[in-house]
């Protein structure tokens, strides 16, 4: 497409379109409790998959691929884990070693001794161990780290590629937060978990399984003893997450009123200043932080006294364990070292769970995640191209290869029918019949179905009857960007984007030089402007071309489509942005612009159209009247009414 002002979702013709969500869509200005948060995972509300296998199962086939890499992270998990795991079990043959050494001496054993030179060999033995864990542990991570990145790199692809193939009609139905929401933080949700916590996840059940063994191979009475505590553990959990889980969900309300609040605030902030407001938004901020504040700081609180109970709970089976195993050595069932041990395990033993317990809630949102992106990844798409498309070359391809091969521009509406929903028809049978280099205006009321018109036109949505042909072509007999190609935009709604003021005239025709850039803002009237700016035609303009005025980001527009050369033009108010004298020079640019193209024109000042080839005007998605602007003036219908009203309310103003 030559020059295509795209709306602010979906890359087509601006403007609200029926079924379409107005307003802002959700902010995130704020942060929520994380990850790694106090009680983060504990008390928030963790988003839950409706279909768990299934997306589980289909997240799963993004990682066969790497099913060799999967199997050494698992291989090397379960080492790195149980090298760790030995290490107590091998300290306390050292310290029993150094016990009884220590003993005889007391007890005057003769020749009792300790043997400093065994315990060496202990610790020696012991430091192979650690550096063979944490070797494993690094190369765990860092083939996982791969995985993660190629399988993340596998769905955005596919992510990105499902966006370019849908409708039209999908954007329109959405808000730009949700979709951006799917594509960028629920794609990187799950990078962290396949980072993050599916290693974690391995290690945290290999370390359970494993510190289990060893406690039994000491002593299965200690072991019970531990595992006897767990139930109590599980129920103050229970309890307190219970509770800390109204508060979060109190502070989650609380950080949405307090987001859009300060998002309205700073997106109408010259309206506040001008009405004088700032006393009660800042009121209003401050009744909504303090409701935040009392909020956060209970489900905090609350949520934090997990890991205190956890660790009385904690300590009570260590006294336990503790005197269990002094009972045991006295009676010579278990060495000393095989206590020392022990506890070191029962230790250990709790952190597993707990892991475990908050990587569960991680993987259900991860799962609830994937199901997001699933979901748009099994969006109805644009139908598919024909089979042979036929290949119409558009003024620039033509003029490179220097053949005759550029369309007239004969446009054909034949009975179209459309809609947008199944059960409301907007279109039942229109007919239209352009013939090349007429303008044609298309006029009516808001929602008479303007934009519609042109939407159908480059085929942003699909007919449901009848056909729309360019030079006796049918529509869906051409591939959709050979189809949009032939056309040059220019629309109320300006589009740029952050670059050069040259690239974003350029943008208009691949290839053009320096000079062909220049010719075009002069015949656009914006070589002037341009040349006052510090940088001249190596400005560059912000996200929102904010640094330049209205009236001159419409300037550069209509400097692209004029270096576009189109086929086809469409112009939608394409000088309601700038002054009355600059307005004139445009529409005399415009006008040779025109000059031996089709050019469709919608006008809702009737003034700027009197010289129209043919002018439709529709109500209700039907062209109701068509004609010259004398003719219709003289039927005295629809149009008429409308240029009757706009012209006593211009004699009124001009009177006032």
């Amino acid at each position: 497409m030559s020059e295509l002002q795209k709306g602010p979702a979906d890359g087509g013709p601006g403007g609200p379109r029926p079924g379409a969500p107005t307003g802002p869509g959700p902010s995130n200005f704020g942060f929520g409790p994380g990850r790694g948060g106090p009680g983060g995972m504990m008390g928030m509300q963790v988003q839950k998959a409706k279909d768990f296998k299934g997306t589980l199962r289909r997240l799963t086939g993004y990682l066969k691929p790497h099913r060799t890499a999967l199997l050494i992270v698992l291989l090397t998990a379960v080492l790195s884990t149980v090298f760790s795991i030995l290490g107590p079990k091998i300290m306390g043959k050292a310290t029993t070693k150094l016990f009884e050494g220590l003993m005889g001496k007391i007890n005057g054993v003769p020749g009792a001794e300790i043997d400093f030179h065994y315990i060496w060999q202990i610790l020696v033995v012991l430091a192979v161990l650690y550096v063979i864990s944490a070797l494993f542990g690094f190369i765990q991570q860092y083939v996982m780290a791969s995985v993660a990145q190629k399988t993340v790199y596998d769905l955005r692809k596919d992510v990105n590629e499902k966006l370019a193939r849908l409708p039209l009609k999908f954007f329109d139905s959405r808000t730009h937060g949700e979709i951006l929401s799917r594509a960028v933080n629920d794609v990187d949700n799950i990078s962290g978990t396949l980072q993050q916590s599916l290693t974690q996840f391995i290690t945290a059940f290999v370390t359970l399984i494993g510190v289990v063994v060893m406690m039994l191979t000491i002593s299965p009475l200690m072991t019970l003893i531990t595992i006897v505590t767990l139930p109590l553990s599980f129920l103050a959990i229970k309890m307190i997450a219970k509770r800390s889980q109204l508060y979060f969900k109190g502070q989650q309300k609380a950080l949405g009123e307090l987001n859009g609040h300060v998002e309205e605030m700073y997106t109408g902030h010259n309206i506040v200043k001008a009405f004088g407001h700032e006393r009660k938004s800042v009121a209003k901020f401050n009744a909504v932080n303090e409701e935040l504040y009392q909020s956060g700081w209970r489900a905090q609180f609350v949520s934090g006294m997990i890991m205190p109970i956890m660790g009385f709970i904690g300590n009570i089976g260590y006294v336990l364990v503790s005197v269990a195993g002094g009972i045991l050595v006295l009676h010579k069932s278990i060495t000393i070292g095989d206590v020392q041990a022990f506890i070191s395990y029962s230790r250990q033993f709790a952190m597993p769970i707990t892991q475990t317990a908050q990587i569960a809630n991680i993987i259900q949102s991860t799962i609830a995640s994937a199901e997001r992106i699933f979901e748009l990844l099994d969006e109805e798409e644009e139908v598919l191209e024909a089979a042979a498309p036929v290949a119409l070359v558009s003024s620039q391809a033509a003029a490179v290869v220097g053949k005759a091969m550029k369309p007239k521009g004969d446009v054909s509406f034949n009975h179209v029918q459309f809609r947008y929903k199944e059960d409301t028809a907007l279109i039942e049978d229109m007919d239209i019949h352009v013939r090349a280099g007429q303008t044609i205006a298309i006029v009516g009321p808001t929602g008479a179905g303007k934009t519609t018109l042109i939407n159908l036109l480059m085929r942003f949505y699909e007919l449901n009857g009848g056909s729309i042909t360019i030079d006796g072509v049918n529509l869906t007999q051409l591939r959709r960007g050979d189809l949009r190609s032939l056309f040059g935009m220019v629309l109320q709604d300006t589009w740029l984007f952050n670059g050069t003021i040259r690239d974003n005239i350029a943008y208009g025709r691949i290839g053009a030089s320096e000079d062909e850039v220049v010719a075009a803002a002069r015949a656009a009237y914006a070589d002037h402007f341009i040349r006052t700016l510090p940088d001249g035609y190596d400005t560059i303009l912000n996200e929102e071309a904010s640094n330049i005025s209205q009236g001159q980001k419409q300037l550069l527009t209509i400097a692209r489509a004029i270096l576009a050369d189109p086929a086809i033009l469409i112009l939608d108010e394409a000088t309601s942005s700038v002054d009355t004298r600059t307005e004139i020079h445009i529409q005399h640019a415009m006008n040779q612009l025109m000059q031996g193209r089709t050019s469709f024109v919608i006008a809702h000042r009737l003034s700027t159209i009197r010289d129209a080839d043919l002018i439709l005007v529709m109500n209700h998605g039907t062209v109701i009247e068509q004609g010259t602007h004398e003719d219709l003036l003289a039927a005295g219908g629809f149009y008429a009414d409308l240029y009757e009203s706009q012209f006593s309310n211009r004699k009124r103003q001009d009177v006032s």
